[in-house]
């Protein structure tokens, strides 16, 4: 067990899982731009720091989770022209660094190879499983880096996931994760549109999930996050759609899938179209709802 964790960024995800490893018995530093996020983990005894230099301070493994690459390459580099705000300037010799965000895979790739430079070893290890796996410490952890990396990587994530991959070298946990999410979005916009279908002709939703399930259409999202409102209790669908994972991070990861396929040069007509629908979707007002909303989408083309 790590000593002295750093945890950064306690947003929906973020706050869970540094509130895991508090329950596993490691003592957590904690920060975020949003210092009551960070106050509220004091109650479950985590030490609440006033910036990033204070909350590496002491620290042997950093754990960071924020929104988007500009933030992974600004916390880590520094903004531009500024790298003594950056966390290679502050952690001591030695401290391990994990960045769980969903990222573009070259940010990983960058912050990787200046963490070799300072004689450090990093992994990307972004997450799946949502606010209800980061709760229950259920998470799967996709991890790119070395071999060695990845195996002090576990040693600490098994306190709040549940399976531990690894992907490959650096970047690859990111692109793990982009394949993933697309493949996430093309089956949340096909069951959306066929429960829509079967509604729109007579059918019971609840009726049609269950006959889906036993037959060769079964997957993910009817299995554990069925999109029609009443059909799984504990769904978000059920809950007003309160996420969750939000439509606008939906977007933000087919973007990085789509960013991904053009260096590629891979043809993604499915993962293309899904992105444009999460794009109509969000910009009819619901980037804050979680991603299962997209139901709503195909209801209001019926009206």
């Amino acid at each position: 067990m790590a000593t002295t964790i750093a945890f950064i960024g306690l947003g929906n995800m973020g706050s869970p899982m540094a509130r895991n490893l508090l329950k596993a018995g490691c003592h957590v530093k904690v920060f975020d731009l949003n210092m009551e996020a960070a106050r509220k983990l004091e109650a479950d005894g985590a030490v609440a720091a006033a910036n990033l230099k204070e909350v590496v301070a002491g620290a042997d493994t950093v754990i960071t989770m924020l929104p988007a690459g500009q933030h992974v390459h600004d916390v880590y580099l520094g903004p531009k022209g500024q790298p003594e705000q950056g966390l290679f300037s502050m952690v001591a010799p030695g401290t391990f660094l994990i960045d769980s965000s969903t990222i573009d895979p070259a940010t990983a790739k960058e912050v990787a190879k200046y963490a070799e430079q300072h004689q450090l070893e990093f992994v990307d290890a972004p997450v799946s499983g949502g606010v209800a796996g980061a709760e229950a410490g259920t998470l799967t952890f996709i991890v790119g880096g070395t071999d060695s990396a990845f195996h002090r990587a576990e040693a600490v994530l098994q306190y709040v996931g549940k399976n531990i991959f690894h992907a490959g070298q650096a970047g690859d946990g990111q692109m793990a994760k982009i394949c993933n999410n697309l493949m996430l979005a093309v089956q949340m916009a096909g069951a959306c549109e066929a429960l829509n279908l079967g509604i729109e002709n007579g059918l019971d939703p609840k009726v049609l999930s269950d006959i889906m399930l036993q037959s060769s259409g079964r997957n993910w999202v009817l299995e554990l996050y069925n999109p029609c409102p009443g059909v799984m209790e504990n769904a978000p669908a059920s809950k007003g759609y309160q996420p969750g994972f939000m439509s606008k991070l939906m977007l933000k990861d087919l973007g990085l899938g789509m960013d991904a396929a053009l260096q590629s040069q891979s043809a993604v007509p499915m993962g293309t179209l899904a992105r444009n629908l999460y794009a109509f979707h969000n910009a009819n007002g619901n980037e804050l709802l979680d991603f299962s909303s997209l139901f709503e989408f195909y209801q209001r083309q019926q009206k």
